[in-house]
């Protein structure tokens, strides 16, 4: 076979390849939250938006909008009197859900799954995400009556 002719027919296939793994990639890039189906979105290293205003009884919906695993895990000591903890995974402290993602992935929102929590007691709500928190994922819900 001529070389050449080898050589561009190999780089070819190679584009095409590639050009398949580029469509596959897309498919789990981030993408915003929209519509009703989430309020809070959740991209390779940050909460979209990272801060958040509400009302009281009204639910928020977090979607993994990124193709990483993330986790919502509120901070307790930046949390209200009174309120109910929240994290994925249904944990109800913030160190039983921080040892649960350590030790078995616990609480893994995975591409394009769902959280919510409903926010009863007005204040400031601290989250993090614990597989990204060194790289910064933290993120806010501020609750009014």
């Amino acid at each position: 076979m001529n070389r050449r002719v080898y050589l561009a027919a190999v780089g070819t296939a190679v584009s095409a390849g590639l050009a398949g793994c580029s469509a596959v990639r897309s498919a789990f890039e981030d993408e915003p939250c929209s519509g009703d189906e989430c309020t809070i979105g959740m991209s390779r290293n940050e909460f979209l938006p990272d801060e958040y205003e509400t009302q009281v009884g009204e639910t928020v919906v977090w979607k993994n909008t990124s193709g990483a695993d993330h986790t919502v895990t509120a901070l307790e000591n930046n949390m209200p009197d009174g309120a109910e903890y929240f994290a994925s995974g249904g944990f109800d402290d913030e160190e039983t859900a921080r040892n649960a993602w350590h030790e078995e992935t616990g609480g893994r929102l995975g591409p394009r799954d769902t959280f919510e929590h409903t926010f009863e007691v007005p204040g400031s709500y601290t989250y993090i995400c614990e597989p990204h928190i060194k790289g910064g994922m933290i993120g806010t819900v501020i609750v009014s009556e």
